[in-house]
């Protein structure tokens, strides 16, 4: 408590660009949770002040569940989804595997994806948001311990995902970003990108899968006993055949589709949040240390985004936004060329997902239909500009 009076005395008496400081300074002293609280105790906040909380609440949520990774052991990357596919630190001690921990998970980040975007939604067109961060003063408290170890560094686990790789050596340093009114409406609609991740893994709970896998793994095993392998293919691909079972059988039962059709219009919602983001950009005169910058500035993380950058993206996104409305339809390779799948149609009345009998095309049936189908020219497009590193730039431009 005292801490968090002592920080609340620090912001009012920081004006301006001290302010700034003394935010980025905090979470670097005290961690997200400590800081979190200090913003969300202050009476009245400044847009610059909204846009903190909302960012702390964000990263608070990628930290709680890199947190329940790391108390299950889950301590190396599982799979290339978000809060899942950073490696943390190993556990010398993980409590007892619970299958239901990934629904915990993300239950947790789309309600602190809601918590995180109510102050981000505060900040109106004329508002001026002014936060200055040192990326180095990020970081997620992943053992829990209150205090920062080798390898918690927001950077040093975002290199290669939302960051350049090269912020994984050892020798780069972290540059200082100057948060403005742009990025927020990129991290609110950023909020809605993971809050649709987080319906569509809670619309297949995976804990029934999770846990028959692992009880015939180890049934499997036990039935190996000491007798050598004839072959090392068990230890090269038990992994990913366990990993491929898992999904396999929780997509075979009825999807949630409370959470299928809120994913639908959280992608909507994000899309919408990006064309705000990208007008506000364009109409931007200063060059201070961007996040994401237009075509005339220059971005503190030293990316070459391309002058075609925003118009590229929206394009891929317009695209979106025609699957998700089933104004266009997804091609398929068993349909001709003037039918395809209705997205839409997908997600508003979702079914069971038999792998099989999508290969073979009685799966997609349901949801099949003449129209015209979505072209992939504005995805080659964006892939051909970004040279190599197309999904790099998706995550970080969302």
């Amino acid at each position: 408590m005292r801490r968090i009076l002592f920080a609340l005395v620090l912001l009012a008496s920081a004006p301006g660009a001290r302010a700034q400081d003394a935010i980025s300074a905090m979470i670097a002293a005290q961690g997200l949770t400590a800081t979190e609280a200090t913003l969300a105790a202050l009476l009245s906040r400044s847009p610059t002040e909204n846009f903190a909380l909302g960012g702390v609440r964000f990263l608070g949520a990628v930290e709680a569940a890199l947190q329940a990774r790391w108390r299950m052991g889950l301590s190396g990357r599982t799979i290339d989804l978000p809060v899942l596919r950073l490696e943390v630190a190993a556990n010398p001690a993980p409590e007892p595997f619970d299958p239901h921990v990934i629904e915990e998970i993300f239950s947790g980040v789309l309600t602190a994806m809601a918590e995180a975007e109510a102050p981000l939604s505060e900040i109106g067109e004329a508002d001026e948001v002014a936060l200055r961060l040192n990326l180095a003063d990020l970081w997620f408290d992943v053992n829990m311990n209150g205090a920062r170890d080798p390898g918690e560094g927001v950077v040093e686990l975002s290199a290669g995902t939302i960051l350049p790789r090269r912020f994984r050596a050892a020798e780069s340093t972290a540059p200082t970003v100057r948060f403005d009114t742009s990025d927020a409406a990129w991290l609110q609609a950023y909020t809605h990108l993971l809050s649709a991740v987080a319906d569509m893994v809670l619309a297949f709970p995976p804990a029934d899968a999770i846990e028959r896998v692992m009880s015939a793994s180890s049934d499997i095993k036990a039935l190996a006993g000491d007798a050598p392998p004839v072959n090392a293919l068990d230890y090269q691909f038990s992994t990913e055949v366990d990993l491929a079972a898992m999904i396999y059988l929780a997509l075979k039962q009825q999807p949630d589709g409370n959470h299928t059709r809120s994913a639908r219009e959280h992608l909507l919602r994000m899309i919408q949040l990006n064309r705000v983001f990208w007008d506000r950009v364009e109409a931007e005169t200063d060059n201070d240390a961007e996040w994401i910058p237009n075509a005339r500035q220059q971005s503190a993380l030293g990316l070459p985004l391309p002058p075609e950058t925003a118009k590229t993206w929206q394009a891929v996104l317009s695209d979106a936004e025609d699957l998700l409305e089933g104004r266009k339809l997804i091609p398929f390779w068993r349909f001709s060329s003037a039918a395809g799948i209705n997205l839409k149609r997908l997600l508003e009345d979702p079914a069971r997902v038999d792998v099989i009998e999508w290969i073979h095309g009685m799966g997609a049936l349901p949801y099949g239909e003449k129209g015209e189908r979505l072209s992939s020219f504005n995805w080659r497009e964006f892939t051909f500009l970004m040279r190599g590193d197309s999904m790099l730039f998706v995550l970080f431009l969302n």
